[in-house]
C-alpha cells in the first residue's frame, strides 16, 4: 500500500527542478526546487513540527478533536492556521496538518529558490515564477485515476492543491470518494476542506451537493470530486 500511495510523486510535472525527499517522524516530504535544499528544508520541518508538538503536549485534546477548537491568540503560527482552517470547514484541526507543513516549509524555502513544490502525503504547496505545473489526480481503483490532470498556471501560485480519499490510504475518513481535490491559496485550508468534503461523499449521487457545500467555504477556489467512473468539478480548475 505504501508503494502505491507514493506513485503520485511521479505525477507532478516540475520541469527542470531538482527533487529530493525530507523525512522526520510522520512527515515525509518530496520537494522540488532550483537546487537541493535538503538541509534548509529539514531545519524548517524541525522548527514547525516542534512548535506543533510542543503545543499538543500542553493541549492534548487538540490532537484528537474531530470538531474545531477555540481560537488561541497565544498559539504559535502553525497552530493558529490549523484552528482557522478547521473553523472554516467544521472539522478537527489535525485535518490540516499535512497541508500546514507543506505550506510553512514551502514558504521558508522561497528564500532560497523562486520555484518550490512541496508534497506531503498528497498535499501540495506550489509556487512557480514562470512555469506552469501539471498534476495528475490519483483516485485509487477508479477508472479515472491518473486520467484527469490539473493545469496550474504560474500566475495562480502560491497555491495549495490537496487531495483526500475515502478509499485510499490510512487517514481517517467517513466518506467513500476515490478523490476529493481542493485548491486554495491556503494549503492548510485546502487540506482540511478536502477531508471535510470527502466525509460527505458516500456515492456518485453526493457529488453535486458536495461541490455546492465546498463552494460555500470561504477561501476555496476549486474542487474536483471523483467517485468510481463519475466526476464533478467546480471553480477555477483547468482540467486536462
Amino acid at each position: 500500500m505504501e508503494y502505491i500511495e507514493r506513485t503520485y510523486r511521479n505525477r507532478v510535472a516540475s520541469g527542470d527542478l531538482t527533487s529530493f525527499s525530507v523525512t522526520l517522524k510522520e512527515s515525509d516530504l518530496y520537494i522540488s526546487a532550483a537546487r537541493d535544499l535538503h538541509h534548509e528544508a529539514l531545519q524548517s520541518l524541525i522548527k514547525w513540527r516542534g512548535q506543533l508538538e510542543h503545543y499538543i503536549s500542553l493541549h492534548p485534546d487538540f490532537l484528537h478533536s474531530l470538531t474545531p477548537c477555540a481560537v488561541d491568540p497565544f498559539a504559535p503560527a502553525p497552530v493558529r492556521l490549523m484552528i482557522e482552517s478547521s473553523q472554516a470547514t467544521g472539522i478537527g484541526p489535525m485535518s490540516s496538518v499535512a497541508g500546514m507543513i507543506s505550506e510553512f516549509v514551502g514558504k521558508d524555502l522561497l528564500s532560497y529558490s523562486n520555484d518550490i513544490i512541496v508534497e506531503n502525503g498528497g498535499d501540495l504547496f506550489i509556487s512557480r515564477l514562470d512555469s506552469d505545473t501539471r498534476i495528475s489526480i490519483f483516485a485509487g481503483q477508479s477508472s479515472l485515476s491518473y486520467k484527469v490532470s490539473l493545469k496550474i498556471h504560474a500566475s495562480e501560485t502560491p497555491l495549495g492543491v490537496c487531495t483526500s480519499s475515502g478509499t485510499v490510504g490510512h487517514s481517517l475518513s467517513f466518506g467513500r470518494a476515490d478523490a476529493v481535490c481542493v485548491l486554495s491559496k491556503s494549503t492548510a485550508l485546502a487540506d482540511s476542506a478536502a477531508t471535510a468534503l470527502c466525509n460527505q461523499v458516500t456515492g456518485k449521487d453526493d457529488i453535486k451537493k458536495t461541490l455546492d457545500a465546498g463552494s460555500r467555504i470561504a477561501g476555496i477556489t476549486g474542487i474536483v470530486i471523483i467517485v468510481r467512473d463519475a466526476m464533478g468539478a467546480w471553480g477555477e480548475v483547468e482540467l486536462l
